[in-house]
């Protein structure tokens, strides 16, 4: 049933070869609602900046500190600002983005599919269940072998009444401590990961346990952990050591907060959030001990305040800052084409 898919990367507008994903971020949104993780403003100062417009400069300093405190900033729902984002995106040489929202997260396989007709990018599409806390009623109802159905359908037949079909499973969200139904979901992903060999990333929980409890959830179920990708590596709730640790996981490794320079984290105030040198000192270490096959990189932009539009990194920092500043770190350039081109090509592609 999946024939036509073994050797071939699943894109919304059809199956590629992996050669022609090009260089590509390998975790973004570009429809999405992230509303779940809203935040009442704590102070009278707040909520007066909270009433600003967003394209304002004059609530700009508080919004980068307290992005889910705005409703409307936390929507990804402006088609002509991520067009552009993405005709940009492309002028600075990237083909291709791995689009992760999903169920619970107001995902729309349609839009994402005239986002690369407009644009002529590719684009591969999740599905999933995020976190817990976004779960539909019915999931509670669903036994994991209607989840694997579903996913399955997905993958071969299409999604949100689209024709365009999903080519990752994920990203699969978990909490801390991981719940029935994500567990649930965990399950049923690892089997039509299995049988149909397709690529398969985590959200974790962020505890420094959360990593390593994702992965046993799988292997238990079977997964084989050089399709998986683990991601947010590169928050900041995991030392450099723990991350040297979890890679021995075999798993591919995710630094996909790239652009978000902040100290404080605003929905885990107790980790302390790294900046973009931080992240590259730690890729660096990792490349040393023998891992530069497991890196992937991304921005997991997911708020309108990251938008070039409305002041922020937008989708072509890595392209335009990360890459070069590897260079001056002392990573070569065809390690850094790893990162970038040829473990996104791996991953991505069905080994069944």
């Amino acid at each position: 049933m999946s024939d036509d898919l073994q050797g071939k990367i699943l894109t919304v507008c059809g199956p590629i070869e992996p050669h022609e994903l090009g260089c590509t971020m390998s975790h973004e949104h570009l429809y999405a609602d992230f509303t779940c993780f809203y935040e009442k403003p704590k102070t009278p100062d707040g909520h007066r900046m909270a009433a600003f417009p967003i394209t304002t400069v004059n609530n700009l300093h508080w919004l980068n500190q307290n992005p889910y405190s705005k409703l409307e900033n936390m929507k990804l729902d402006d088609d002509d600002a991520i067009i552009e984002e993405l005709h940009y995106l492309k002028e600075n040489g990237c083909q291709s983005v791995v689009e992760l929202t999903i169920h619970g997260l107001d995902r729309n396989v349609g839009k994402l599919i005239e986002y690369s007709e407009a644009t002529d990018l590719h684009i591969v599409s999740g599905t999933g269940y995020y976190t817990a806390d976004t779960h539909p009623p019915e999931l509670d109802r669903m036994t994991q072998e209607d989840v694997e159905l579903m996913f399955t359908s997905e993958i071969l037949e299409g999604a949100d009444g689209s024709a365009g079909r999903c080519g990752v499973l994920g990203e699969l969200g978990c909490s801390w401590p991981i719940e029935a139904n994500e567990k649930k979901v965990l399950r049923a992903a690892a089997n039509v990961h299995s049988e149909l060999g397709c690529p398969l990333t985590i959200h974790p929980a962020m505890n420094a346990n959360g990593p390593d409890e994702a992965v046993r959830v799988l292997q238990e179920a079977g997964a084989k952990m050089e399709n998986v990708v683990m991601d947010h590596l590169d928050v900041g709730y995991l030392s450099r050591e723990e991350v040297l640790e979890f890679a021995r996981h075999g798993t591919y490794l995710e630094f996909d907060f790239f652009g978000s320079e902040k100290g404080n984290c605003q929905f885990a105030e107790d980790v302390d959030f790294l900046n973009d040198a931080q992240r590259i000192q730690t890729i660096r270490h990792l490349v040393q001990e023998g891992f530069e096959d497991r890196i992937l990189l991304s921005h997991d932009l997911h708020a309108k305040h990251q938008m070039m539009k409305y002041g922020g990194f937008g989708l072509s920092h890595i392209m335009l800052y990360v890459l070069p500043k590897m260079e001056t770190r002392g990573l070569s350039k065809d390690v850094i084409k790893k990162f970038v081109e040829t473990n996104p090509q791996t991953w991505l592609t069905f080994t069944k």
